[in-house]
């Protein structure tokens, strides 16, 4: 079998295999704890509703490092997220369903085509779909294809937005330097306009709409970031430019 279309679970140790549902009880539990502490503000959210009033759904597409407080705004939305079936995954995928989300099975080096195959069955009944960008293993910060290629396959765009706290830690040892917010942090979260992919498009084009989707994730990354940093004039200017 090719291995792009190999979904099938890796054999685990029993002892693996028992510390599955006791890791996603114990995340599940700290997120529900944790999220309705959190005070958010969404810049951009008319770009979302816009793709939807279109009749098309959305392709959604973040960084590694702020799943946290994405999991906790997102939930039971019925958003389909692409899976690793790695021992990570594994439990990770207990904790999402657990949080309303669907799963595709499928990664970078397993099952990576038949999960976007999934995704896009899911975009045409109406599900919004999304994926940790640089994610699961990294490198941080660089942008792996699959919104790029679901977009052409699918006709729906691609919304990349970041997150910012104003009180957290970051875990500067993780590979995704791994963003934990403060319980009742504030939090901003900034959606860039939609990316168009067309269903013709050829390498180049798709080359360039790669370039596009990472260009805009470190644009507002870098505002997200910086957000509570910025004097309240400087926020004004970026919420009236976000907002229109």
């Amino acid at each position: 079998m090719n291995s792009h279309y190999d979904t099938r679970l890796p054999q685990l140790k029993w002892s693996r295999r028992m510390q599955i549902p006791l890791i996603a009880a114990a995340v599940y539990s700290f997120i529900c704890a944790l999220g309705p502490t959190l005070r958010y503000e969404f810049l951009g959210y008319q770009n979302i509703a816009r793709v939807h009033l279109s009749g098309k759904r959305c392709i959604f597409a973040f960084w590694h490092r702020v799943i946290i407080p994405v999991v906790w705004w997102a939930r039971n939305r019925g958003i389909v997220v692409l899976n690793t079936t790695a021992f990570d995954g594994q439990w990770t995928r207990k904790v999402i369903e657990w949080l309303g989300f669907g799963t595709a099975q499928g990664s970078s080096t397993r099952g990576g085509l038949r999960g976007l195959a999934v995704m896009a069955r899911r975009l045409e009944e109406g599900k919004d779909c999304g994926f940790t960008i640089d994610g699961p293993r990294g490198p941080r910060y660089v942008a792996k294809p699959g919104p790029v290629m679901l977009a052409r396959k699918s006709g729906c765009p691609i919304a990349v937005f970041h997150v910012g706290v104003d009180r957290g830690k970051t875990f500067s040892k993780t590979w995704d330097h791994f963003l934990l917010p403060a319980p009742f942090a504030r939090v901003v979260i900034i959606c860039a306009p939609p990316i168009y992919v067309p269903v013709d498009a050829d390498a180049d084009l798709m080359e360039s709409k790669h370039a596009q989707m990472q260009s805009e994730l470190e644009r507002v990354r870098d505002i997200a970031e910086a957000w509570f940093q910025l004097s309240e004039s400087e926020r004004q200017r970026q919420r009236a430019e976000f907002l229109r």
